[in-house]
């Protein structure tokens, strides 16, 4: 369901998808955190969720988000509020060991753990406010373990059901908070576009799974559906392939995924067109007919500027499949999904700023087609 503010929107309005790159300011402020009283650090980091919010509005955007400056990485903020994981599990990644975080205990029903964070961003803009969580489907395929969480989840999918509960939880908290927009962040969906990791073949061993496009994912939009059914806000569903440190985890078009999709209860898939191997925009030829696209018009993984004119090509490729009443336009992931990431800020506000100037032109150029 739209609100007021996002039924006003205009066709090609521009949106982050969440994140932006944290200037050294703010890194040194998270990095500082367990040091400095609680009080002191909201009332820092309000400052600079300002910052983030006029920086968006200052490049012209329709749609905002507080650039996930509160969160290290964005799952990693919501795990650690719900609780119930810990640092166990050794993988290999990009031939690197590490470890990652795994469910180990049933995760304890409380408040939900962003509507203070999304109030705030409310009471902030009067722009179309935007939240971004983690599904449910791309939580538990990368952090439930059958060495180490079943006997809090004795399998995945209960892991994914109690997921879907505590999500839905939150995304009514995020509505009563004033947001017009929740996205819900995949990347796991598109898994199954990459040959390589349905192999198994692929660099990051987390994802050396059984995997089974017929019964998953299913699976993932059923929970999916337990979490947006009926909500008075729009809903995004974001599918991109991975960033990590300028590359992709994962590659492929859409084609596989977008059909199976239809019963999604979403109102826009966000995809990504704008980097070589991720969507291609023959893909939209199978876009639900029900459903809205943002379009991935700005490369996030390179430092390359691109031109007005390229970005709004990608756009106007667009049309050739979906009328533009259902695009918009964002980048194509997150600048900064973990905090390391390398992208600066004014990267981002310069691409985001010349994003918006290629809206501005496709509305002029097609409203003089129409």
């Amino acid at each position: 369901m739209k609100t007021d503010r996002v039924s006003q929107l205009p066709p090609f309005f521009t949106q982050v998808i969440g994140s932006l790159p944290r200037p050294k300011v703010v890194l040194d402020l998270l990095s500082s955190k367990a040091s400095i009283p609680p009080g002191e650090f909201k009332q820092r980091m309000d400052d600079m969720v300002r910052f983030a919010i006029r920086l968006q509005e200052q490049a012209g955007l329709d749609v905002v988000s507080d650039g996930e400056w509160r969160r290290a990485h964005y799952i990693g903020e919501f795990l650690t509020r719900i609780g119930g994981f810990e640092k166990l599990r050794k993988f290999q990644h990009q031939g690197k060991t590490l470890v990652a975080d795994v469910v180990v205990k049933t995760i304890p029903t409380t408040r939900p753990v962003f509507e203070k964070d999304a109030a705030f961003l409310a009471a902030h803009t009067t722009r179309v406010r935007k939240f971004a969580l983690p599904s449910p489907f791309l939580i538990a395929t990368r952090f439930w373990h059958e060495d180490f969480s079943k006997d809090a989840y004795p399998t995945r999918r209960h892991f994914i059901e109690h997921l879907a509960e505590l999500l839905r939880h939150e995304a009514e908290a995020l509505v009563k908070s004033g947001i017009d927009v929740i996205q819900l962040d995949d990347p796991a969906l598109t898994y199954f576009c990459d040959e390589t990791v349905m192999r198994g073949t692929t660099h990051d061993e987390r994802l050396h799974q059984d995997w089974d496009i017929d019964e998953q994912l299913p699976m993932a939009v059923n929970a999916i559906n337990a979490i947006t059914q009926g909500l008075d806000a729009e809903v995004h569903l974001h599918c991109c392939h991975s960033v990590y440190k300028r590359q992709s985890d994962v590659s492929g078009n859409y084609k596989p995924i977008l059909p199976r999709l239809s019963e999604a209860k979403v109102d826009r898939l966000n995809l990504e067109f704008a980097y070589t191997d991720t969507g291609d925009v023959t893909d939209l030829r199978l876009l639900p007919d029900h459903l809205g696209v943002g379009m991935g018009v700005v490369d996030v993984r390179t430092e390359a500027i691109q031109s007005i004119e390229e970005i709004e090509a990608i756009g106007a490729n667009g049309t050739e499949f979906v009328s533009p009443d259902r695009i918009a336009l964002n980048p194509d992931c997150g600048f900064a999904p973990d905090a390391g990431e390398p992208p600066s800020i004014d990267e981002a506000f310069l691409k985001l700023q010349r994003m918006c100037a290629a809206a501005d032109r496709l509305r002029k150029r097609f409203d003089r087609t129409n």
